[in-house]
């Protein structure tokens, strides 16, 4: 606890410091993009007067991968001098992760006019942090004077991200060595369901990746354009997504409630995988698909405790939802007031349903370091001050049918999804709320309550 409370004051200090409003992050190790390749002259007459890529997104991940995609990216390469040219046409294999590591993308194969050709690895300066040598493929082809050559570049690369977000990276830079501008350059991801705002992040970052603005989509496609592109690193392309195989997951959900409405617990599995994917690590998605994404969530967790309204652990599942988005949500000015107070009747009403649930009890903690002015700790248990207070109570969530009874504990790992000790009886619903007074505020009041959190909780499966 001692060291915990030293990086407290450390991390204090450094948020003191940082502009209001700013999100900083560490990200994660960075996984090679695809390239354009690179002209082997320093001196030609081969303009790119066209490319198309194409990333396919794969719906499954392997178990050291967040995610993969195949790459085709095709290229129409004219001569427009008087005279044949003769080159080692460059393609990147690699790049720094950021953290001394440099992985390579697989499978890479390379077409001239149809053909495969053979590649010989060089080590070139790396394409993102120049004062790094990776490998690059290098490969010759004779481009004849006024004439089109195709090149045709197919691989696989890993996403970066960290769960449950995946990001891919495209660098068009590397291709600025060719005559005057790319012509035209078409850049289409095609996801194996139907693409969304939801499952596409547009309009900010996960954290570590934002997608470049301008897509449109299209079915299960999103399709980007650029005439006459002279690039340079800041036209180098990012998207970012949801992984396919938690996107996918929350397609089943969806399905099980089509098919069986009246399943609470489908309902509550489904307003899991909407919160999953609608918090980033700090913080929430401000996106419009994120903001469908949270009523989404409320949604489906509504239904489930509508339907179980004796099961705790829908209860803190839902509690865990409102809380934490009305922590972020404080922190940034908004009024959440009518929220945080629905999340402490909702863990309340849990923790007398299932006393002993483990992951009941650290959600309460949770909620319990989140509002140090509306939760107590007693030794008889928690006691929510806002419940006895005067608020306006918001939409009333299903009492038991009969009195507080624990709820059997999850015997599936489908239920165990949805953190301290018994409370005290709840006082009656209360009608105004109180200051949602913080002790601290802004980046600083950010990082405390968290800090003291993960110090205080338990590990819990």
């Amino acid at each position: 606890m001692k060291r915990i409370f030293q990086l407290a004051v450390v991390l204090l200090v450094m948020a003191a410091a940082l502009p209001s409003g700013v999100r900083a992050d560490v990200a994660p190790p960075a996984n090679p993009p695809g390239a354009n390749p690179e002209a082997g002259a320093e001196d030609t007459q081969v303009r790119m007067m066209a490319e198309t890529i194409l990333l396919e997104i794969q719906p499954g991940a392997s178990v050291d991968s967040l995610g993969q995609a195949k790459v085709t990216a095709d290229f129409t390469m004219r001569n427009l001098g008087s005279e044949t040219e003769r080159m080692a046409v460059r393609f990147p294999l690699s790049i720094n992760d950021g953290f001394g590591r440099f992985p390579e993308i697989r499978s890479l194969q390379i077409k001239v006019n149809g053909r495969i050709v053979s590649t010989r690895r060089v080590m070139q300066a790396d394409p993102l942090y120049a004062y790094d040598q990776v490998p690059w493929a290098e490969f010759d082809v004779t481009f004849p004077a006024g004439q089109d050559v195709l090149i045709q570049v197919t691989y696989t690369v890993d996403g970066t991200g960290e769960y449950p977000f995946v990001s891919y990276g495209y660098i068009f830079h590397t291709g600025a060595g060719w005559k005057d501008t790319i012509g035209r350059a078409d850049l289409i991801v095609r996801l194996p369901y139907e693409a969304n705002t939801q499952n596409v992040i547009f309009d900010e970052s996960p954290g570590w990746s934002t997608t470049t603005p301008g897509g449109v989509i299209a079915g299960n496609e999103i399709r980007w354009r650029f005439d006459d592109l002279e690039p340079t690193t800041e036209n180098d392309f990012q998207l970012s997504l949801v992984m396919p195989s938690v996107w996918q997951k929350a397609l089943s959900e969806r399905r099980s409630v089509q098919d069986n409405p009246n399943d609470g617990e489908a309902w509550g599995r489904l307003g899991k995988r909407y919160k999953e994917i609608f918090f980033f690590r700090r913080g929430f998605r401000h996106d419009a698909g994120g903001q469908e994404l949270y009523r989404l969530s409320v949604e489906a967790y509504e239904k489930a405790v509508t339907l179980l309204p004796d099961d705790g652990l829908w209860h803190a599942g839902f509690a865990d939802l409102l809380a934490v988005h009305a922590y972020y949500a404080l922190q940034e000015g908004e009024d959440a007031a009518a929220e945080a107070l629905r999340s402490m009747q909702e863990i309340n009403l849990a923790l007398r349903l299932a006393p002993n649930d483990p992951k009941v009890r650290e959600i309460a903690e949770k909620i319990y370091y989140l509002f140090p002015n509306a939760v107590e700790l007693l030794e008889s248990g928690y006691d929510f001050l806002w419940l006895t207070a005067t608020p306006l109570p918001p939409p009333p969530t299903p009492a038991p049918a009969a009195g507080p009874t624990a709820a059997p504990e999850a015997t599936s790992t489908a239920r165990v999804a949805e953190s301290t000790v018994p409370t005290r009886e709840a006082a009656p619903s209360p009608t105004a709320a109180p200051p949602l007074g913080n002790p601290l505020c802004g980046s600083v009041g950010l990082i405390l309550p968290a800090l003291i959190w993960l110090a205080r909780r338990k590990s819990y499966s």
